[in-house]
């Protein structure tokens, strides 16, 4: 099946070579087709919202691509540090980052075993952007994990014609501070360019202790003619980050302060609380992509896509009082006494590979627009963990393994799209996908529980819909669209997990003239056997789900860009909804309980944000960025103990550029001050329950806890760009 799959991909890019002639220049931008297959156009019928490089660039000083899409509609962002940087974390209509997809020039990023996302491996990425589309709902058909809330897609930079060259640097609060350098060499005889960028990121984080050091690269070879374009790209980026992943108890941020941090605490043999001083994140993760472009005649284009990522680094912590069967120790004897616990210190690691071959064809004529193509990715990832060292070791030896995981997951899709143009009113488009996923996992996990994993998924996700244009201003338009998703290793270590089933109604109406453009949308997304966050992390920080049975999200969104006058302009975005979990049953004071239907954890009902600009000139621009987040349960028992309070956020951006005539071709100087009015509040959290039967004998209490990940108070950046 594997070889049959590699060769019909390899034989669609290369379909209809023995076609070519006389071609166009411009009929399709060749950059463009990388992302073709898993883009949307502006009259698609699929909710999405684009972001160039230069919307990107103004507050471009140091934070995570989630935390400058935080004014999208729908969007929540979050950061473990507090600040933006290090660890962040993106929802859309309340779904977790682990079901939105994730794909760089249409080769997936989600991890493939924990299907998240950790921008913190590719610090500065946006730098090296050209642009990004969110599709909220199912979207298109995409590689990679399917898309259960909203998939993200990100072009990485285009050729330039011209040498460049670029020196960025940025401080601000909490010793944060960014160095990037790019350079292209331009078009060297018309066809040839080399380009690439390198960056630097320290912070010492809003939390307590959960310093940042991120490094990264981005190399960039091309090869372009009227009718070929073939990339080859390598990019990476190394973390150490202090760890800040187990957020901060009521209790203590009401004894120590919100910005207190639990990590690497212990008490030495005095008796004095300390902090291990090396607990942290390591890891690196390098990527390297070939793509070829090839257009044959004026309608048919293909793209080949080849991908191999390698990640491998370590978590490190001190732990106290240790079982020594635990970690596979021998008790030993000491001075007549059994010894079977010890202080010790611990490196969890991970170390994987992963294959991806794309390859889909275009053929565009008068009004019909169909692409079809596939994929094919294998992961190999190695789970293991190590002693560095222990007060007493019993009989281990050095380099031991006290658990050893390993897990293999291979994803083979085929997919094909269509639009088609009835007449100058009406359009209608068709997606079908076959997605084919086999993964395995053998040995122990990190606490020395089997994991035996074989599991089989066969998906079928077809999307159809329809576009009518009432005149040349407005438009509407409504997509239907079925999604299957598999479980993720966590959610095989807490149980026997159901794939998720989703059905995604979209119904919606753009209006565009000259200085007023509206995008509004109402949508339904019925799901059975969705996996909700039960609001519970792991001893690592991740996010613990569970089958909800049948569960609903119901919303509207509405944004709009509105030209006030040729200085001002405004861009607000508000999103209402109700998201239910369906007879919602629960373990209660011992018992089973039905509570009926409950709101889905971390799914505000309101979600809203504005973006003002006032532009006086080519030069100067002053934006007021404002996000308000409504309330939200961190678990799905609609417990008020659980409830995370609404907030109001306001940041200011500035950007001015100086034109100059000598070494610089301009000098641009960025401002950003977030959360002007120094709001104290938390965007993210955790809940959990536990069953107290002591207090009183013979009957169980079900006892409530609750976790914060408090978000920076008023904090600034600022950055010169020097180009030339």
């Amino acid at each position: 099946m594997k070889k049959i799959a590699l060769f019909i991909l390899l034989i669609i890019g290369f379909y209809a070579n023995a076609q070519k002639s006389d071609v166009k220049k411009d009929t399709i931008k060749l950059d463009e087709v990388i992302v073709s297959a898993v883009r949307v156009s502006a009259d698609s019928p699929i909710t999405h919202s684009n972001i160039s490089k230069e919307t990107l660039s103004k507050r471009n000083l140091g934070q995570d691509i989630p935390v400058l899409m935080n004014f999208l509609p729908s969007v929540v962002t979050t950061s473990d540090a507090g600040a933006g940087v290090g660890y962040t974390g993106i929802r859309v209509r309340g779904v977790s980052a682990q079901s939105t997809n994730i794909t760089i020039n249409g080769i997936p990023y989600n991890d493939a075993e924990s299907l998240g996302t950790y921008w913190v491996d590719l610090p500065d990425f946006t730098s090296s952007t050209e642009s990004l589309q969110l599709q909220r709902g199912v979207g298109s058909s995409t590689n990679g994990a399917g898309a259960f809330g909203a998939s993200l897609n990100l072009l990485t930079d285009a050729i330039s014609e011209k040498p460049s060259g670029e020196i960025s640097n940025s401080v601000g609060s909490y010793k944060t501070r960014k160095h990037t350098l790019k350079f292209s060499t331009g078009l060297l005889n018309e066809n040839i360019e080399i380009a690439g960028r390198f960056s630097k990121i320290k912070s010492d984080g809003y939390i307590d202790r959960a310093t940042s050091d991120l490094d990264s690269y981005f190399l960039q070879a091309s090869y372009v003619d009227d009718n070929t374009l073939i990339k080859a790209l390598a990019f990476g980026g190394k973390e150490i980050t202090y760890q800040a992943w187990n957020g901060v108890s009521r209790e203590q941020i009401d004894m120590f302060g919100r910005t207190f941090n639990p990590s690497g605490e212990y008490t030495d043999e005095n008796g004095n609380t300390k902090f291990y001083d090396n607990e942290i994140d390591n890891y690196k993760q390098d990527h390297y992509q070939l793509h070829w472009n090839e257009r044959f005649n004026n309608f048919w284009s293909s793209n080949i896509g080849l991908n191999y990522t390698y990640g491998r680094g370590y978590f490190e912590q001190y732990k106290q009082d240790e079982d020594f069967a635990d970690y596979d120790f021998a008790e030993i004897s000491l001075g007549g006494e059994t010894v079977n616990k010890t202080d010790l210190i611990r490196r969890r690691w991970l170390d994987n590979d992963f294959y991806v071959v794309n390859a889909n064809i275009n053929y565009k004529k008068d009004q019909l627009d169909l692409i079809f193509g596939g994929s094919y990715s294998r992961y190999k990832g190695d789970h293991f963990g190590e002693v560095i060292w222990a007060q007493f070791a019993g009989n281990s030896q050095i380099r031991d393994r006290y658990y050893d995981s390993k897990g293999d997951k291979t994803d083979i899709n085929f997919f094909g799209k269509a639009t088609y143009e009835i007449n100058e009113q009406i359009s209608l488009f068709g997606d079908i996908q076959a997605r084919f996923i086999d993964y395995q996992t053998n040995g122990l996990n990190s606490d020395r529980v089997p994991l035996n994993v074989n599991k089989t998924y066969n998906f079928f996700n077809p999307k159809a819909g329809i576009t009518y244009n009432i005149n040349m201003a407005n438009q509407l338009y409504f997509s239907y669209a079925i999604a299957n998703r598999e479980p993720n290793r966590t959610d095989f270590e807490n149980g026997d997990p159901r794939p998720e089933k989703l059905n995604d109604y979209e119904l919606g109406w753009r209006l565009s003239n000259d200085n007023f453009q509206l995008n509004s949308n109402i949508y339904f997304m019925k799901y059975k056997d969705q996996l909700i966050l039960t609001g519970q992390i792991d001893d690592v920080g991740a996010p613990i789900r569970e089958n909800s049975g049948k569960s609903y999200r119901l919303g509207i969104e509405i944004e709009a860009a509105i030209q006030l006058s040729n200085k001002f302009s405004i861009q607000p975005n508000i999103t209402l909804s109700t998201n239910k979990n369906i007879d919602f049953i629960t373990p209660l004071d011992g018992e089973l309980v039905n509570l009926g239907n409950t709101t889905i954890s971390f799914s505000p009902s309101v979600v809203a944000a504005n973006q003002l600009q006032f532009k006086p000139n080519d030069q100067l621009q002053i934006s007021l960025l404002s996000k308000y987040v409504g309330e939200q349960y961190l678990g799905n028992v609609d417990s008020d103990f659980s409830k995370l309070d609404a907030y109001f956020v306001n940041d200011i951006s500035v950007n001015y550029e100086i034109k100059t005539r000598s070494v610089f071709k301009s000098i641009i100087v960025s401002g950003l001050v977030n959360n002007i009015f120094n709001e104290k509040y938390i965007s993210n959290g955790y809940y959990f329950t536990y069953d107290d039967d002591f207090s009183n004998p013979g009957e169980i209490k079900t006892i409530e806890g609750t976790g914060y990940y408090p978000q920076a108070t008023t904090n600034f950046l600022v950055g010169v760009t020097l180009k030339f």
